[in-house]
């Protein structure tokens, strides 16, 4: 009888060769983007509503994390010059190239608005900075799922339809969650509210998601990544509990807690991805049972 057989490649190497991004560097700019991008509806729109409580610390939190996230890719990269040859042409069709220049323009952006809210002058150029960081926000929280999806790692190629939504509901989890434990809570009603819309489209869409995949949703169902996504479904659903429990019983420990459990909950969702990903590049058979199976359907 004809043996099984096993996934392996020349020599054992895998069939891919796996991201060389450091871990630590780019899931936390998966992570810090998110929160950036989310941070900026959030602080436009507390300061359209007349919320200065809510809008204050969405914008430093929207600085602080785009500064972060930014030091954490060129980190990664290795220098400073890495990331500005990247700003040298403009490609349209390239996720890295259009992040790029999208990260060069938020930025300046979401530093002003910040820098003119600690320093209490120049209102009008802090308030038009704001609501244009609030333009580029949304793109920025998303564009990390289009330039994962783009490579031929399995796990995230084969989610491109959905991942996009899922780091949007990550986003705006991770968002709201810095705004209640950080805005007084007679404010933070906006920030309620897109806590339990957040977290209904992170988990609603990552289960679409992964029905979807077939074999490739296997490396989110193992070892590491299983853990830090099982933590983050927990999180982010008794996350936005809390929320709103804290709404009702004006609680302000309740809102802290709330906003603690997104905050982690989101960062463990975008370190789960990034590690099945990794996992999936590494087994053979991630890339090589569904090409077999593509091709078997074309040939019937």
């Amino acid at each position: 009888m004809v043996p099984d057989a096993s996934f392996s490649s020349y020599y054992g190497k895998p069939v891919l060769n796996k991201p060389t991004w450091k871990p630590l560097d780019i899931a936390g700019y998966l992570y810090l983007g998110g929160l950036a991008g989310a941070s900026s509806l959030l602080a436009a729109g507390g300061q359209l509503t007349g919320r200065p409580g809510l809008a204050a610390p969405a914008k430093l939190g929207a600085a602080g994390a785009i500064s972060l996230s930014l030091a954490a890719l060129v980190h990664d990269l290795g220098r400073p010059a890495r990331f500005l040859n990247m700003l040298r042409v403009f490609k349209p069709t390239s996720p890295m190239s259009v992040g790029s220049w999208l990260l060069a323009g938020y930025a300046p952006l979401t530093l002003t608005a910040a820098a003119t809210e600690v320093a209490g002058r120049y209102r009008l150029l802090g308030s038009a900075a704001t609501v244009a960081s609030a333009v580029l926000g949304p793109a920025l929280a998303t564009y990390t799922a289009v330039l994962l999806s783009d490579t031929a790692v399995p796990s995230w190629h084969e989610g491109h339809r959905e991942l996009p939504f899922v780091f949007a509901g990550s986003a705006a989890t991770a968002a709201s969650g810095l705004a209640l434990a950080a805005a007084p809570t007679a404010q933070v009603g906006p920030a309620r509210r897109m806590a339990v819309l957040g977290a209904a489209l992170e988990l609603g869409a990552f289960r679409l998601m992964k029905r979807r995949m077939g074999l490739a949703a296997e490396p989110f169902e193992q070892g590491g990544p299983h853990l830090l996504l099982r933590a983050a479904e927990a999180l982010t659903t008794g996350g936005a509990a809390l929320a709103l429990l804290s709404g009702r019983l004006r609680e302000r420990r309740l809102a802290v807690a709330a906003g603690a459990a997104l905050l982690t909950g989101s960062a463990a969702l975008r370190f789960g991805v990034f590690h099945a990903g990794v996992a999936s590049a590494e087994d053979p058979k991630y890339t090589v049972l569904p090409q077999r199976e593509r091709l078997a359907a074309q040939g019937s």
